[in-house]
């Protein structure tokens, strides 16, 4: 019998176009060698070329449905995505609360990348004040963090800025993603005890519309990471070298915003 690999588990919504959310994040475990679990916070109605609608899932099935998977597996990292509601919010900060999890990575999903709205504000304000206490890093985008903090996050000196104001907020570690900056580049803030450590990674420019999924691929990636004992720095930078490798290797798929190519480490010209 093989040795077991680490369990990682997702919580997210489901993508039936696969480029986001569960179905990503599963592909992405997946192409890191290790075993995935799942439960999904919400349904979508979407394709590459949009999200339709969204319907979030009661949040005491949330509920039950974690507590099921944690009296069965223990896992070695856990990632948050997409939450739909305050309901599911404050559902997945209960069993946190109780279960103490190693190695959770919260992705605050606030919109989708064709701009339709993935969580309003009272759930906002759940994910604020219930689950940054309890995840060991968060990793917004600049939008993201724009939204959490209420400032402007355009440049390098602004998303480090705002790193510093989520700490305030309750984030132990903060990882600002920079796809829109040239070149692309994330900050890392991490906190012991009352110091911050900052420090940047600096990417490069893939010019390619197959881009949708990169933020739950980079946050996967990093669970990943994290479940396979590296540190946080080294599994920031393993995570970003992952997801630029996906979008070298995309292709077409539908007639939109096609998803990144989670699975590239499986391709015929690799082996």
């Amino acid at each position: 019998m093989s040795e077991s690999p680490p369990v990682v588990l997702s919580i997210a919504g489901f993508d039936p176009s696969s480029g986001a959310g569960i179905t990503a994040d599963l592909k992405t475990i997946a192409a890191h060698g290790l075993f995935g679990i799942s439960c999904i916070t919400a349904l979508t109605v979407q394709s590459t070329q949009g999200v339709a609608e969204v319907r979030p899932l009661p949040g005491d099935l949330v509920h039950r449905t974690l507590r099921v998977l944690l009296d069965d597996f223990y896992p070695d990292a856990v990632k948050i995505g997409m939450l739909g509601s305050r309901e599911v919010a404050e559902a997945i900060a209960s069993i946190l609360a109780e279960a103490k999890l190693p190695n959770v990575v919260l992705d605050p999903v606030l919109r989708s990348s064709s701009g339709a709205t993935l969580l309003d504000e009272q759930g906002i304000g759940s994910l604020i004040k219930r689950l940054l206490p309890l995840v060991d890093v968060i990793t917004p985008n600049a939008e993201e963090a724009q939204v959490m903090a209420g400032v402007p996050v355009t440049t390098l000196d602004e998303m480090r800025k705002v790193a510093h104001q989520l700490h305030g907020l309750g984030a132990r570690n903060v990882v600002v993603t920079g796809g829109h900056l040239y070149p692309p580049t994330d900050v890392l803030s991490q906190t012991t005890g009352s110091t911050e450590k900052l420090v940047g990674f600096a990417g490069k420019h893939v010019t390619t519309d197959f881009t949708h999924g990169t933020g739950c691929a980079f946050a996967s990636a990093l669970a990943c990471n994290l479940a396979l004992g590296k540190s946080l720095e080294a599994s920031v930078g393993d995570a970003k070298e992952y997801v630029n490798q996906a979008l070298q290797k995309a292709y077409r798929v539908g007639k939109g915003k096609g998803p990144i190519n989670h699975l590239f480490r499986f391709d015929p010209e690799r082996r």
